[in-house]
C-alpha cells in the first residue's frame, strides 16, 4: 500500500517516481556534479547546491576545482566509494521521493563518511517512509521497525531495544559485531 493505495494499482513509471534509492556502489555518469544531481529532472541550483548541504557533501563538492560543474570520471572513478554515496544522498535530496530505499549504503565506507551519511539517513528517515537493507547494524538502530531475515525467511521484528531485549537472533549478531570491534 502507498497512501492507502494498493502498489498494484499504479502505473509501474508513477510509481516508480515515487521511489528514490541508494545503492552500495551508487552509478556516476561522465558528466558534472549537478547533472548527476539532476539526473535530467529541472532543478535549480540553488535547490541543488542545498541538497549537497543535506548530504554533507559540500566539503566534498566545494574541495572540486569547480564545484558543481565539475566534470565526474565515468562510474565516478575519480571518488571515493563514500564520496559516491554523498552524492547518492544529495540525488534523493534533491529529487524528494515518497519512499526511499538504502540497499548497503553504508556497505564500504569508512567510520567518517558513515558518520556524515548517517546524518542524511536520520533527516530523510524522519520526513519519509524509508526501506533500509542493511547488515552493519548501526545503520539501522534508529529506525521504527527492524525486520530481521535468516535465509529469505523473517525470524523476528520489532525496534532495535526491543530486538535486544528479546536475546534472540539480531540480539546475537548485534552484541557479536560489537564484540568483535573490541
Amino acid at each position: 500500500m502507498l497512501d492507502g493505495v494498493n502498489i498494484k494499482e499504479y502505473n509501474k513509471k508513477d510509481l516508480r517516481q515515487h521511489i528514490g534509492t541508494v545503492l552500495q556502489d551508487p552509478f556516476i555518469f561522465a558528466r558534472s556534479i549537478k547533472d548527476n544531481i539532476k539526473l535530467n529532472k529541472k532543478i535549480s541550483d540553488k535547490d541543488i547546491l542545498k541538497s549537497i548541504e543535506m548530504a554533507s557533501a559540500s566539503d566534498f563538492v566545494n574541495s572540486l576545482p569547480k564545484g558543481i560543474n565539475e566534470i565526474s570520471k565515468e562510474r565516478g572513478e575519480s571518488y571515493s566509494v563514500g564520496q559516491k554515496q554523498l552524492l547518492a544522498f544529495a540525488r534523493i535530496f534533491a529529487h524528494t521521493p515518497d519512499i526511499f530505499i538504502l540497499d548497503e549504503a553504508t556497505a564500504n565506507i569508512d567510520t567518517y563518511t558513515e558518520n556524515l551519511i548517517q546524518k542524511s539517513i536520520n533527516m530523510l528517515s524522519a520526513q519519509k517512509t524509508a526501506i533500509f537493507i542493511a547488515h552493519r547494524l548501526s545503520t539501522i538502530v534508529n529506525v521504527d521497525k527492524i525486520v530481521v531475515l535468516d535465509k529469505g525467511e523473517i525470524v523476528e521484528q520489532g525496534s532495535h531495544s526491543e530486538l535486544l531485549n528479546n536475546n534472540g537472533y539480531y540480539s546475537k549478531l548485534y552484541n557479536s559485531y560489537y564484540e568483535s570491534l573490541g
